[in-house]
């Protein structure tokens, strides 16, 4: 399998981004807990704030390059023996994860921009150590900052859940069908 999609599989482009959104958007979630419920130090859990900003973009400039490469390349058939409701709740579940990889990132950056915290110790929003992202938000809001917290909170929510149905649905077509979908996806064909 080439460079390019075909109507039996994914092209290698379209595979890596996958598996290294999968990889990263695991860890961001595992992540997001970690720093939100478990750290309680607060050096320790600033640390992890700014580890997850980084990644989140890192995330969003994937998710961009990744609706891009979706939309210039054809999409693989889905198989034979799918059945209307299959292919309307992968459709959906697909649509949903593409939302979620954009607005997860997007809701994370205005919520820390909105945040008063930023403003009163002179945070910058920065991506790892290479730039700062721009601040909307200044003075910061503690109601926008709690309503872009509750937004993203939700999300990685629905993110949890639609990719845990994903996963499923993925081996039920390798295991229980199998219909090669899940093959597809690993080496293309």
């Amino acid at each position: 399998m080439g460079l390019g999609n075909s109507d039996q599989g994914w092209g290698w482009p379209a595979r890596l981004i996958h598996w290294l959104m999968a990889a990263l958007i695991l860890f961001q979630l595992g992540l997001g807990v970690r720093m939100v419920r478990i750290v309680t130090d607060v050096y320790e859990k600033f640390e992890l704030y700014q580890t997850h900003k980084s990644w989140g973009f890192v995330i969003f400039s994937l998710a961009l390059v990744r609706v891009l490469w979706r939309a210039l390349n054809r999409v693989p058939e889905p198989p034979d023996a799918a059945t209307r409701i299959e292919r309307l709740m992968a459709r959906g579940a697909h649509l949903a994860l593409y939302v979620l990889m954009v607005a997860m990132p997007v809701t994370g950056w205005l919520l820390a921009s909105a945040s008063p915290l930023q403003d009163s110790y002179g945070l910058k929003n920065m991506v790892f150590t290479w730039f700062e992202l721009p601040d909307p938000f200044q003075p910061g809001s503690k109601e926008l900052n709690d309503l872009f917290a509750s937004i993203h909170a939700w999300s990685a929510f629905a993110m949890t859940v639609i990719l845990a149905g994903h996963a499923g649905a993925a081996l039920r077509h390798h295991f229980v069908k199998r219909d090669g979908v899940l093959r597809r996806m690993m080496i293309g064909r």
